[in-house]
């Protein structure tokens, strides 16, 4: 039996972590790398659906052997986007990095450099400015679904480095027919805007200026949503480290039931509940004989078996006392069963001590004995405190 006489339980009031809190938690590593993952996978999946499709709508534009220039270098995404699938992770990525700015490097080749296998008189320059960019949007689309909002800056400055450099090498590529430009020089030299559009060898600068700047506005909205976004899977982080906290006291079913509540343990009430005391007998004289290490070491293995025998018949763990436990059952919710479950809950107890003090025989190791008391009516409990601050409490002669 316990000796100690207890007037009620309390737990320290945790306060709702905040964000710097939550990004040391396991909770949101865990959330994080769950939904990195998954946006990867989908962006992966959609790239290559897409690719896929492109790569047959080609043939049928291009319509002779050239194709096979495109079709080698929509092969050289899909395989970009199996690294990327394969070296993703969750934090700064130096080889996720490089592999974004391959996708954006490979696009700008496209759009830039004219197809070498084509018969058709076509420039550089004719090729830059052929309306090519919108396909940026395709790359920054798929980025929202794999990474973080800072990463989209970082698809806005590569995007604005290969494009420039691009142009600058576009304008100092050889130019077009000099009898056909000079030619239409001569027949527009009184339009200069019109020349300037229609002169093969122009490419005007301040249309390439417009398209990224519309491009960088575009990114900066995504990326307060994607911001937005892992907000919110922190506050989802947030909510599942309270369920592992409610998990600590709880059985799981309880658990499952108290999350679905609008208010966490309800209004400070009475009603009758069962109260156990669990106890090591002779702890004391038993923490004075051996070290430190393998007194923790003993008290965690068995407070892990009484803990499985509270939630495996539906109890309410409130406490650890040193190398004893408070429990309760009825509580938050009474039942019909909570004293045929406290039952339960000792003679598994017992049963489970048994095995241990086997396993703890052969090992050299004395046997664990211990001292279960139950007693049943009625206690005061609920929530205490103020909105901010709760507390969970049974309080009142039953429990001491």
């Amino acid at each position: 039996m316990v000796d100690a006489v207890l007037t009620g339980s309390k737990k320290e009031s945790v306060k709702e972590p905040s964000f710097d809190e939550l990004e040391n938690s396991q909770f949101l590593e865990d959330a994080l790398k769950d939904n990195k993952r998954e946006g990867l996978v989908l962006a992966v999946k959609a790239r290559s659906v897409a690719l896929v499709c492109v790569g047959i709508f080609v043939i049928f534009m291009v319509g002779d052997w050239s194709v096979l220039y495109y079709e080698a270098l929509i092969a050289c995404f899909l395989l970009n986007g199996l690294a990327q699938l394969k070296f993703g992770r969750v934090g700064r990525s130096r080889v996720e990095l490089l592999l974004l700015a391959l996708d954006l490097a490979l696009m700008t080749v496209i759009l830039v450099v004219p197809n070498p296998f084509d018969d058709e008189v076509w420039t550089a320059a004719l090729q830059y400015r052929y309306d090519g960019f919108v396909h940026f949007y395709i790359i920054l689309a798929g980025a929202t679904l794999a990474y973080t909002w800072k990463t989209m800056f970082a698809v806005t400055w590569y995007t604005v480095l290969f494009w420039m450099l691009g142009y600058f090498w576009a304008i100092y590529q050889q130019p077009f027919d000099p009898v056909i430009s000079e030619t239409i020089a001569e027949a527009l030299k009184d339009h200069p805007d019109v020349l300037e559009q229609l002169h093969p060898d122009s490419i005007p600068l301040h249309a390439r200026l417009q398209e990224l700047f519309v491009f960088a506005i575009v990114a900066g909205i995504l990326a307060l949503n994607s911001w937005r976004s892992n907000n919110l899977l922190m506050r989802q982080a947030a909510a599942a480290r309270e369920r592992a906290n409610l998990a600590r006291y709880f059985a799981p079913s309880m658990v499952e039931h108290l999350a679905g509540r609008d208010k966490p343990l309800g209004e400070v009430r009475s009603q009758s509940v069962v109260v156990m005391f669990v106890d090591i007998v002779g702890f004391t004289k038993m923490a004075e004989m051996e070290n430190a290490e393998k007194t923790v070491m003993l008290l965690r293995e068995f407070h892990a078996l009484m803990e499985k025998a509270v939630f495996d018949n539906n109890g309410t763990l409130d406490k650890f006392l040193g190398d004893g436990l408070m429990i309760t059952f009825g509580t938050p919710l009474p039942g019909e069963d909570d004293a045929a479950n406290a039952i339960k809950c000792a003679l598994q107890m017992t049963q489970s001590l048994e095995t241990w003090n086997m396993k703890r025989q052969s090992h050299g190791e004395e046997p664990i004995k211990v001292g279960i008391g139950v007693h049943c009516g009625d206690a005061v409990l609920g929530d205490i405190g103020s909105e901010r601050r709760l507390e969970f409490a049974v309080l009142g002669d039953v429990v001491n």
